[in-house]
């Protein structure tokens, strides 16, 4: 098991390092928060399915190339058990081009576990809303947001 730095409390802390990471820009921080195992998964809105933390690491790293993203998660529904948790979040992400701001809704599933040190994100699973009258926006058709 690779060294920590970063003991997380709670699942949700996590998830607030993982949000904040990204609009930071900080693919260390990012990759922080992850379990250390081959069998972590991540599918980004229209994307792939990034199977292990190397696939995962260069996903993000590609998607970053940018700099930090300005998104937030709201509608936070979980599930938290003793070492597993299930977090079902809208993902509110602001997109500017020009002048012109345009707010992007996507679903998202992060799933978390509890090891010997700490909270840590296993899964996380993002795609377009289905059902438009859950959010006042929509995702663009076939569009990789993050």
């Amino acid at each position: 098991m690779k060294p920590r730095f970063t003991v997380y409390a709670s699942a949700e802390a996590v998830e607030d390092a993982f949000y904040s990471a990204l609009r930071d820009g900080n693919l260390s921080a990012l990759m922080d928060i992850w379990a250390d195992d081959d069998e972590v998964l991540c599918i980004h809105p229209g994307g792939r399915r990034d199977e292990g933390l190397s696939a995962v690491r260069e996903s993000w790293a590609e998607i970053l190339r940018g700099g930090g993203m300005s998104i937030r998660p709201t509608q936070r529904r979980s599930f938290v058990g003793a070492a597993l948790a299930v977090h079902h979040v809208i993902e509110a992400i602001e997109i500017r081009d020009g002048n012109t701001r345009q707010i992007i809704y996507c679903q998202a599933t992060n799933v978390f576990i509890k090891d010997p040190m700490g909270w840590r994100m296993i899964s996380h699973h993002a795609s377009p809303p289905g059902e438009p009258e859950t959010q006042a926006g929509a995702a663009p058709p076939g569009g990789l947001l993050h």
